[in-house]
């Protein structure tokens, strides 16, 4: 069946999965398992055993997973986390669909959720294909306004070949950047994560293998979606350790 979808927005369920009165188990559970994770345990098997504690749905299990990490992983994220403040003057290399779609789904109310790392992660998933949608422009043009007033000298898009319709994406990005000024490069390349792990550029991504490996990040969709989307549904699962 094709992809018919005009919006990026949350699944129908979403409204009773992610509801205020579903967030102190969630949280919960992404404490429980960051501490599994913390000792060695593995993800699934961990994510099985708090997920049956606290009887979350599949979905609510995959937001769990996405949001929880082990003392280690944050302690090498956030050691290699820069801030706004250094970014002028410096070249950034945007893991383009991981920040596109947060983008998209946050202007379009679909989950964003808060991680114990301070990521900001949507709830999409592509599967080998990209569809525009109606949030896609006002996504685009938003990172673009973002990055312009971070002082970013130059911006280098990398978006995976393999992924069905990413030469259209290029063509939009390069077009929406020449008519606004913005000194953007955008590349097809195979595997965008071995890329943004190798380079010395700053990153911005929120996919947890390219932080874990990167040597800088910059978490640009949550400074993007808190300053630019206040209409944002932001999920807070950071974790009992937070409250």
């Amino acid at each position: 069946m094709p992809d018919r979808r005009q919006h990026r927005g949350p699944h129908p369920h979403d409204y009773q999965l992610f509801d205020a009165s579903a967030v102190p188990r969630l949280r919960a559970a992404a404490g429980d398992l960051s501490w599994l994770l913390s000792r060695g345990y593995a993800v699934v098997s961990s994510t099985k055993l708090v997920g049956d504690r606290y009887q979350l749905d599949a979905r609510q299990r995959l937001a769990v997973v996405r949001c929880a990490c082990s003392d280690e992983q944050l302690a090498r994220r956030q050691a290699h986390q820069i801030d706004a403040e250094e970014l002028p003057g410096s070249e950034l290399w945007l893991d383009g669909y991981n920040v596109l779609t947060t983008l998209e789904a946050a202007i379009s109310r679909g989950v964003i959720l808060a991680a114990r790392d301070g990521c900001f992660r949507d709830m999409a998933s592509m599967h080998g294909s990209y569809r525009k949608v109606q949030e896609t422009l006002p996504a685009l043009s938003l990172l673009g306004e973002q990055i312009a007033q971070l002082g970013v000298r130059r911006c280098r898009w990398l978006l995976d070949e393999p992924v069905s319709n990413s030469g259209r994406l290029r063509g939009i990005i390069q077009e929406l950047a020449a008519a606004r000024g913005w000194d953007m490069d955008v590349q097809l390349v195979h595997n965008p994560d071995n890329d943004l792990m190798a380079t010395d550029a700053v990153v911005a991504s929120a996919d947890s293998q390219v932080i874990d490996a990167c040597e800088r990040w910059f978490n640009l969709a949550r400074v993007t979606v808190e300053n630019h989307v206040p209409q944002a549904w932001i999920v807070d699962l950071l974790g009992e350790e937070s409250d």
